[in-house]
């Protein structure tokens, strides 16, 4: 029956009616989504925030319907916008965390739904959480997830300020004729909460507040085009949160890991011509978003939606009687922790997990009195397998390992997709419940909190404590190998990342640690034997991961095998500038070793990729430098390593390169300046044969210019 409905999803996109089409462009309504991540709803002056001011935001609700209980099905990012674009819960598009999941391709979005109609679709995301490679992108004329690729930031940490984002998305409509669907999503309320002023100190004590207002102000540029080009007059509006944060309510700093109301709930406010100032308290959620903007426009709604319309509530009509299904997968997923799963039907809310939980939602909404008995939790037990079951797809399973047609071809042509997987733990005790983790998980951050502030022993005998009190605890292991490290300990810090992978088999992230810091440590033989030594389905999906493997094969000397993975890697993600470099690098040395012209060519366009990637990075202008000189460019080869110097003034290979290229130019009073800057730098690093190699060349240059 599931896999028809997924069938019929195409079927149903291939010949949506003409008649709809007709009564779409008839009307000339535009659709303007704007989701803003991590947004809690009492942070919002329309939802009677008592701390903030958010005009722009409350002048959608001065002329919308603002519902009060609105709820996401996950507290996570590219979950809940899945949620919101498909109409369906994760049960069944099987998208349950960020990063592992890829939305496949067979669904429609409401992006593909609106286009069929005749509009013309745009999409500005704000973070790498929603980068189009997870499959979002769907539908849209222009999916603009350009963040600024820095070399020095985790790919996985790219975002761009909500004001950039904004431009971007006006610089689209302006072009536009009606009617166009927009979505602009704004990423600056996720932790680490980092305002620009003058936001930053107007809410030095309350930094998410300042991010909020932050986005509200960038926010007006938006709103203000629309009321001066009459568009509020030609357009549905949908405003929402992806999910909330809880800024420390039941011990969680952040989101992700529990399923309270701090994360779940969240803004929607509904505005559209004719629509009046209006609150419903009705319990609604994210997959009723794609219904109500069919109603509303008055096309066909497809089928297979898991939500329902809202258009009657925003009349006054009565909402549906129906469990809100939610769940939070991702300590389950990541940290083989618990699983938690739940539904709230009217007043009441079960939250299902090894510590079941029971609130009343009209007297506790903070959800700090557990109403939970035995008796009750089985009834509710049965009722959340009923929901279950009745929004599950047996397809759901191959999002956790589906990728985009373009990336799977590549990655199968290079041999590289495999089936096995590290088995996840079925059977869950009270101590694997997220809630008996949180508070060690709380100390093992707060360890990292006095490293930064200098007190590097304190935090590591505060993780050696966690570690004794929860053996199963992955961010102990390594935080604690960080700190390790950093203090220049890496025989202790490979030490605790072995131990943790082996008392967590199931975590990726101490496999992942583990190995880069094998790479780092120049350990290229065990770091390759680790890899191959199980297979995590994370590793088909992580281009950072597949670097440090390419880096390993690299420094071993086998070339032709780094290639191969950071091609595989490349297949993942085509805009890491590292990995362009790697890549340029490994074809530098085969060329050479080869002596073959074409892999020369290769290694200097791989090399020019990463520096139009980001052109603050000196290891790429350093690399085209030594293809330069092999080349016989010695101008551009001095002008690539001046460049990464600049950059990078303490890069001492390309101190002593540019030495010895002014000695070849015979401009010998520069080549003295860059082998004498060298020879201070790194004198206590080098050889007795180097020193005086160094100092022989020193030498020759101070009697050539004459300062001898």
């Amino acid at each position: 029956m599931h896999i028809f409905i997924c069938f019929f999803s195409l079927f149903f996109f291939l010949h949506l009616s003409s008649e709809a089409q007709e009564k779409t462009k008839s009307s000339q309504l535009n659709v303007l989504l704007i989701t803003i991540d991590t947004l809690r709803p009492d942070r919002l002056s329309c939802y009677q925030s008592p701390d903030l001011k958010t005009p722009n935001i409350d002048s959608l609700a001065e002329k919308g319907v603002l519902f009060t209980r609105a709820f996401a099905h996950t507290p996570l990012t590219l979950p809940s916008h899945t949620n919101i674009l498909l109409g369906l819960t994760p049960l069944f598009h099987g998208v349950h965390d960020n990063y592992r999941f890829i939305v496949r391709e067979e669904f429609l979005t409401l992006a593909e739904h609106l286009k069929k109609c005749g509009y013309s679709t745009g999409a500005f995301v704000g973070a790498y959480l929603l980068d189009s490679r997870f499959g979002l992108g769907q539908g849209f004329d222009v999916y603009d997830d350009n963040y600024e690729r820095s070399h020095s930031r985790k790919i996985t940490a790219l975002e761009r300020k909500a004001e950039e984002v904004v431009e971007k998305a006006l610089s689209w409509l302006k072009i536009q004729s009606s009617p166009w669907f927009l979505w602009i999503h704004c990423f600056d309320p996720h932790d680490p909460y980092d305002p620009p002023q003058p936001f930053k100190s107007q809410y030095e004590k309350n930094l998410y507040d300042g991010e909020v207002a932050y986005v509200d102000f960038a926010l007006a540029k938006l709103l203000n085009y629309m009321k001066d080009n009459d568009l509020f007059n030609k357009t549905l509006i949908i405003f929402t949160g992806d999910h909330g944060e809880s800024l420390g309510q039941h011990e969680e700093m952040t989101h992700g890991f529990l399923a309270y109301n701090s994360t779940l709930w969240v803004p929607l406010i509904v505005r559209f011509p004719g629509s009046t100032q209006t609150q419903v308290s009705h319990p609604v959620s994210h997959i009723d978003i794609f219904p109500t903007v069919c109603d509303i426009l008055k096309i066909e709604k497809p089928p297979f939606l898991q939500g329902t319309s809202l258009f009657s509530l925003i009349k006054g009509g009565r909402g549906p009687k129906r469990p809100i299904y939610f769940e939070s997968l991702y300590p389950y997923y990541s940290r083989g922790w618990a699983p938690i799963r739940g539904f709230v039907l009217e007043k009441e809310k079960f939250i299902d997990s090894p510590i079941p939980e029971i609130y009343d939602m009209n007297k506790d909404f903070n959800e700090l009195q557990n109403l939970a008995d035995r008796k009750k939790v089985e009834s509710q037990r049965e009722k959340l397998k009923q929901v279950i079951k009745s929004l599950s797809s047996p397809e759901a399973d191959r999002a956790e390992q589906k990728m985009d047609r373009e990336s799977l071809e590549k990655l199968r042509s290079l041999g590289y997709i495999s089936s096995y997987q590290i088995s996840k733990k079925e059977k869950f005790d009270p101590e694997d419940d997220v809630k008996a983790f949180l508070p060690y998980n709380n100390k093992a951050i707060q360890a990292m909190e006095l490293y930064q502030k200098g007190k590097a022993q304190e935090g590591i005998e505060l993780l050696k404590k966690v570690m004794e009190d929860k053996r199963s605890l992955d961010s102990a292991y390594y935080n604690l190998a960080i700190l390790y490290e950093s203090e220049g300990r890496t025989k202790d810090a490979l030490e605790v990342l072995k131990s943790g992978k082996e008392n967590i088999p199931s975590s990726y992230e101490l496999f992942f640690n583990y190995v880069g810091l094998l790479v780092r440590a120049g350990l290229f033989d065990e770091a390759v034997r680790v890899f191959n030594e199980k297979s995590y389905f994370q590793v088909e999906s992580d281009p950072q991961l597949l670097n440090e493997l390419g880096i390993a094969y690299s420094r071993k000397g086998d070339l032709e095998k780094a290639i191969e993975i950071y091609e595989k890697a490349l297949a993942l993600d085509n805009k890491y500038p590292a990995l362009h470099n790697n890549l340029g690098a490994a074809y530098l040395s085969l060329s050479l070793r080869k002596r073959d012209s074409k892999i020369f060519q290769k290694s200097l366009e791989s090399f020019k990729k990463a520096i139009e990637l980001d052109p603050q990075y000196p290891l790429p202008y350093n690399g085209l430098g030594m293809a330069y000189r092999q080349a016989g460019n010695l101008e551009g080869a001095i002008s690539c390593w001046e460049k990464a110097l600049a950059l990078n003034p303490d890069f001492g290979p390309v101190l002593y390169d540019l030495g010895l290229a002014y000695m070849d130019k015979t401009d010998y009073a520069r080549a003295l300046r860059f082998l004498n800057e060298y020879y201070k730098k790194y004198l206590h690093s080098l050889s007795p044969e180097d020193r005086k190699n160094l100092e022989s060349l020193i030498q020759i240059c101070e009697t050539k210019s004459g300062k001898r």
